[in-house]
């Protein structure tokens, strides 16, 4: 084992613990999914993971490096695309992806739908929630959310699966739990107070700096990126 893989296994078992313990300290015993966030991240370090590690599910933020490791990527793991979207970009990852994670306005759900059915498949969706309410962020207000979700799960060819949302950077930690208890309260009202036929819904919140908290108000998904590989490396 490399120097390099040695750092990556012991930061992996140490979010795995995290994750574990995190998940009995919330005591529902409902399961959480490590998503890999794989941004800037060679495949190499992604393999190593998925190869001697178990990793199962890895998240892209950019479609041109989703679309460059994907030949790689599908056959191993459950591959997502976790960044922003473009509309004019959607057609490389309609289809390939098995859940898009950052669908934040009505036109783009559109523009996936109709791509979609044009390809005769059914794509995973989730809706972003700007829950910081950030003129930065994109995403659906906490206050339109509800609306937005009735509109876009009558697109024919899409499945709606959860939400997920991306916290304001806090000082503290204990500062986000604020952001994720709002997101599952919102969670909670579209996924389980209504009769949706959803299988398996998706609260997707919480990255390296919050996933603890994040599983202890609510997530089944976390985002996590550098406490696994180390900081990212830009070219």
């Amino acid at each position: 084992m490399t120097e390099r893989q040695q750092i990556i296994y012991d930061n992996f078992k140490r979010v795995e613990e995290n994750i574990e313990k995190a998940k009995q300290r919330r005591g529902t015993g409902e399961e959480v999914t490590l998503l890999a966030a794989t941004k800037t991240v060679p495949l190499e370090d992604i393999l190593f993971a998925v190869n001697e590690l178990g990793l199962k599910v890895a998240g892209e933020n950019k479609q041109q490096e989703f679309t460059q490791k994907y030949d790689t990527l599908s056959p191993l793991v459950d591959y997502h695309f976790i960044g922003h979207l473009q509309r004019n970009k959607a057609k490389y990852i309609v289809g390939k992806a098995s859940l898009i994670h950052s669908v934040d306005s009505q036109r783009l759900a559109e523009e996936i739908n109709r791509i979609a059915e044009a390809a005769g498949i059914k794509q995973d969706i989730l809706l972003e929630v700007n829950i910081g309410r950030e003129d930065s962020k994109s995403g659906f207000s906490p206050d339109e959310i509800h609306d937005s979700f009735y509109k876009i799960s009558q697109l024919k060819s899409l499945n709606v699966r959860g939400i997920m949302s991306m916290a304001p950077i806090c000082e503290k930690k204990e500062e986000y739990r604020k952001y994720f208890r709002e997101t599952y309260s919102i969670f909670i009202d579209i996924f389980q107070k209504k009769s949706h036929n959803i299988r398996e819904s998706v609260l997707s919140m919480g990255m390296s700096g919050s996933y603890e908290e994040a599983i202890e108000e609510g997530a089944n998904m976390v985002r996590i990126g550098s406490a696994i590989f180390g900081e990212r490396i830009y070219p």
